[in-house]
C-alpha cells in the first residue's frame, strides 16, 4: 500500500513540475508564439497648396510593406522578400513630394482616371452630346494622378487597408457628371495587394480606372527588366497607331513579338523590327484578356531570376496594358538618388480598352446614374526557389 501511495505522489510531482515548466516556457516565449499583427503608420510627406500630404505605410505580419501618399493616391513603394528572405523594393518611386508633382513624374504608382489611357482627339459623343476634354490621355491635363485624395485607415487582424476617396466635379477636365470615386488598397498577410475601385455618378460618363505602378522585381539587383520572364493570358492584342490609339482591330498574338501565352523574357523580342514595337520604342500596347466574365481571373505572371520573386496579377477587367518604361532615362532621379533607366521597369495596367467611348464594339465604359462602377485588381507576390 505504501508503494502505491509513493507512486501516486511521484506521478503528482512529475505532472506539477511539467505544468509549471510549460507555463513558464509559454510566458517566456509568449511574444514569439503570438502572431504579429499588421499595422498602419502615417508620416508627413510634404505640403502642396496649403494642404498636408501624408505617407501611409501598410505592413503585414510577414513584414511586407506598401506605402501610399494622398497625392495622386500613389503607391510610392512596395517591399517584399526575395528567395533568401531579404526585403527589397519592387516598384520605382521618388523620395520627395516635389518629384511626384514635377514634370519628370511619369505617373509612377499613381491612380489614373477619370478615363485612363487614350480618347481620340480628346473628344467623345454621349447621348447625342459631344464632349471636349483638356487632353486625349489619362483623364486630362489634371487627371486623378494630380489630385489630393482623402484617406481613411482601415485596421484589421488579418489585413490592413486604406480607403481613398475623391469627388470629381461635373465638368472637371471636360467630363460630365459629379463622380464619387473610392479606391481601397488592402494588404493581406499572404502578401497580396488588392486594389478595389468603386464609383457613382449623377450623369452618364465614361469611367476607366487603373494603377500605374512600375515593377522591377529584382529589388535593386538589376537596373533593367529585360531578363524578367512574363506570361499574359491573352490571345489577341489591340492594333494601334504611332500615338497608341487603337484602330478597333484585335489581332492574333501568335507568330508575333506579342505572344506571351507562354512565359518568355521581356527582352527576347523587344528589338524586333515590328510596327507596334517601333511606334512605342518597346512594348506599349493593350492585350485583350481571355477572361470576359467580369469576375476575378489570372491575367499575367512574372518571374525575376536574380531575386526569385514572382508576381501574379488578377483582375476583373477585360484589358491589360503592358508597358516597358520606354521613356524613362537617367535624367530622372528615383528613390535613393538613383537614376532611372529605359526598360528599368514594366507596367501591367488592368483596364478597359483605350478609346472605348468612341468604339461601340469595345466593352462598355459608360457609367450611368443609379449604377455602381466596380473593378478589382490583385497583385500577389511570392518567391520561386
Amino acid at each position: 500500500m505504501k508503494k502505491i501511495v509513493r507512486s501516486f505522489f511521484f506521478l503528482f510531482l512529475v505532472l506539477l513540475t511539467t505544468s509549471t515548466f510549460s507555463k513558464s516556457l509559454h510566458r517566456k516565449h509568449k511574444g514569439r508564439f503570438q502572431a504579429v499583427k499588421p499595422t498602419i503608420s502615417k508620416a508627413l510627406f510634404g505640403e502642396l497648396d496649403g494642404q498636408k500630404i501624408y505617407k501611409y505605410t501598410l505592413k503585414n505580419s510577414r513584414g511586407m510593406l506598401v506605402k501610399v501618399i494622398n497625392y495622386g493616391a500613389a503607391i510610392i513603394d512596395i517591399e517584399t522578400p526575395d528567395r533568401n528572405g531579404e526585403m527589397g523594393s519592387v516598384v520605382l518611386g521618388f523620395d520627395s513630394l516635389k518629384s511626384y508633382t514635377g514634370k519628370q513624374n511619369q505617373l509612377l504608382g499613381s491612380a489614373v482616371g477619370r478615363v485612363a489611357n487614350r480618347i481620340f482627339n480628346g473628344k467623345f459623343t454621349l447621348d447625342g452630346r459631344e464632349f471636349q476634354l483638356t487632353s486625349n490621355i489619362h483623364g486630362g491635363k489634371l487627371g486623378f494622378d494630380r489630385k489630393i485624395w482623402n484617406i481613411e485607415e482601415v485596421p484589421g487582424k488579418k489585413q490592413v487597408a486604406l480607403k481613398v476617396t475623391y469627388f470629381s466635379k461635373d465638368g472637371e477636365e471636360g467630363f460630365p457628371g459629379n463622380l464619387h470615386v473610392t479606391i481601397t488598397y488592402t494588404l493581406t498577410n499572404d502578401n497580396q495587394l488588392s486594389i478595389d475601385y468603386a464609383a457613382t455618378t449623377d450623369k452618364a460618363t465614361p469611367v476607366v480606372l487603373t494603377n500605374h505602378s512600375y515593377f522591377n522585381l529584382s529589388g535593386g539587383k538589376n537596373d533593367k527588366v529585360l531578363n524578367t520572364e512574363l506570361s499574359i493570358n491573352a490571345d489577341k492584342y489591340l492594333q494601334a497607331d504611332k500615338d497608341a490609339m487603337p484602330s478597333g482591330k484585335l489581332l492574333d498574338v501568335k507568330g508575333t513579338p506579342y505572344d506571351f501565352t507562354s512565359a518568355k523574357q521581356i527582352g527576347r523580342d523587344i528589338l524586333k523590327n515590328d510596327e507596334q514595337l517601333i511606334f512605342g520604342q518597346g512594348y506599349d500596347l493593350t492585350f485583350a484578356l481571355r477572361n470576359k466574365t467580369g469576375k476575378l481571373a489570372l491575367a499575367a505572371s512574372a518571374f525575376e531570376p536574380l531575386s526569385g520573386r514572382t508576381l501574379q496579377v488578377y483582375t476583373t477587367e477585360p484589358g491589360l496594358v503592358f508597358y516597358t518604361a520606354n521613356y524613362l532615362n537617367e535624367k530622372i532621379i528615383g528613390r535613393g538618388g538613383k537614376p532611372l533607366a529605359k526598360n528599368g521597369a514594366f507596367c501591367l495596367e488592368t483596364q478597359h480598352y483605350p478609346d472605348s467611348p468612341n468604339k461601340p464594339e469595345f466593352p462598355n465604359t459608360i457609367l450611368r446614374p443609379g449604377e455602381k462602377f466596380s473593378s478589382q485588381t490583385v497583385f500577389k507576390f511570392g518567391v520561386r526557389k
